[in-house]
């Protein structure tokens, strides 16, 4: 199953492509943060900030559409994910700024009844939801190597969420009625700024055990693998964002990189467990944070990037789309994850890593530049990073022989016809991925 990150997208708009994307044979849909936000807020983070955990409505849309796409893509087959904030609620600058979600939208609640009596998820909207001793009050995060400042104090001057009884019961009564309406899986957000207990509270509640769940524990260095990532994976059962595989991969293409490190990374420590892993090569927080932006692959390394991790065996991998949100700051990303889930090459990596989905890998080929291994019988990726076409030979054993291949995302084909070896040319800076025709 491959996921496609649907990043702000509007309901409308995901609704509308449901076709498209089942066409392309995405078996998956993350959607931002659907809790309360400010409706007339364009920009993305305010997904990020939620004001009330029993509505479900933001500018991109409500209750009612969410309804109907997961309707929709229920039909297709299509999964619906949830990407969720237990961390923190809304920063707004009110003199009750710890009261969620305060006086003036519970008066506008009142006033506007029926509206918001369409969007509610569950619950009374009489009532509060948090006050003042629902938070700690210890300031913004300073040592980012302190696990316990990580997770205790605020991250960026968000009200940061305690963990007394009442707030854990609002977020089990939260994920109970997102499962009732029938999401099928939820990301974490900011798992290593909330404490275990926290994660447990909702992780292994009974009506959750057969949702798929995920956090984003962001660990790019030894040292965040040991303080956040090690410890999140031995204390639950959920997958994470292989933020380890994505540095081992930016580093495999990178100047002095080798390919040879994607070889069988999970058995060289240079990737999650397979049975724990999001693949990425891109998230929302490389181009839209400033701190981040240095760990973006160059934009043609990302597209052989998306055939390896489509290629390889393990891992769920997730695919980026976004609407040009960071090219208003950063003009050239215009358009470089806009249409990236649909591209041919791209739309090829999905009919590729749909076909062979369950099919053991078996290396081929591999040194500093180039790498070739085959999926079950059926199935071969190579791929060459360098600048200069190579030839590459490889035992046809494993391989159906004599059999005709295409290469699905540059539509070329092969015949292997009884020989022993193989030699393949591959063309500088390609991908190739060969699925069996006949």
């Amino acid at each position: 199953m491959v996921i496609l990150h649907a990043f702000n997208w509007k309901y409308s708009e995901i609704i509308r492509n449901l076709d498209n994307f089942e066409q392309l044979g995405y078996g998956a849909i993350l959607l931002p943060p659907p809790l309360y936000s400010d409706i007339n807020g364009t920009e993305w983070w305010q997904r990020y900030q939620p004001k009330d955990y029993r509505i479900l409505l933001s500018h991109l849309g409500g209750l009612p559409e969410l309804r109907e796409m997961l309707d929709k893509a229920h039909a297709k087959g299509i999964k619906i994910y949830l990407d969720i904030v237990l961390n923190h609620m809304a920063n707004e600058f009110r003199d009750d700024k710890f009261d969620f979600p305060g006086k003036a939208e519970l008066k506008n609640y009142a006033d506007n009844k029926d509206f918001f009596e369409k969007n509610k998820l569950y619950g009374d909207l009489s009532e509060p939801l948090f006050s003042y001793e629902h938070f700690h009050h210890y300031g913004n995060i300073n040592n980012w190597g302190n696990a316990g400042e990580v997770m205790y104090h605020n991250l960026s001057d968000l009200p940061d969420l305690n963990e007394s009884e009442h707030v854990m019961k609002c977020q089990r009564d939260l994920f109970k009625a997102l499962d009732d309406f029938g999401f099928d899986g939820f990301r974490i957000d900011a798992v290593k700024h909330i404490t275990e207990k926290q994660i447990d509270n909702t992780a292994d509640a009974d009506f959750l055990k057969d949702r798929f769940m995920f956090g984003e524990v962001l660990a790019i260095s030894e040292n965040d693998l040991d303080i956040y990532m090690r410890p999140f994976l031995k204390a639950t059962h959920m997958s994470a964002y292989d933020f380890k595989l994505f540095m081992t991969i930016k580093n495999a293409f990178g100047v002095g990189g080798s390919l040879r490190w994607l070889k069988n990374p999970e058995h060289d420590a240079l990737a999650l467990p397979w049975d724990r892993s999001v693949t990425f090569v891109n998230n929302h927080d490389l181009p839209y944070n400033d701190g981040f932006r240095g760990l973006m692959l160059d934009r043609h390394d990302e597209l052989l990037a998306t055939g390896y991790i489509l290629g390889k065996d393990g891992g769920i991998p997730l695919i980026f789309s976004d609407n040009n949100e960071s090219a208003g700051k950063f003009p050239e990303d215009k358009d470089r994850w806009s249409s990236f889930y649909k591209r041919t090459e791209v739309a090829g990596m999905l009919k590729f890593h749909n076909a062979v989905h369950g099919q053991k890998q078996y290396p081929l080929y591999d040194d500093d530049n180039v790498l070739v291994f085959r999926r079950g019988e059926k199935g071969i990726v190579a791929i060459n990073k360098s600048g200069s076409g190579v030839n590459v030979p490889f035992w046809t054993y494993g391989s159906v022989n004599p059999g005709t291949y295409r290469d699905v995302v540059n539509n070329y084909t092969l015949k292997l016809d009884k020989e022993e070896s193989f030699n393949l040319f591959i063309p500088p800076r390609t991908v190739q991925m060969w699925l069996l025709e006949s």
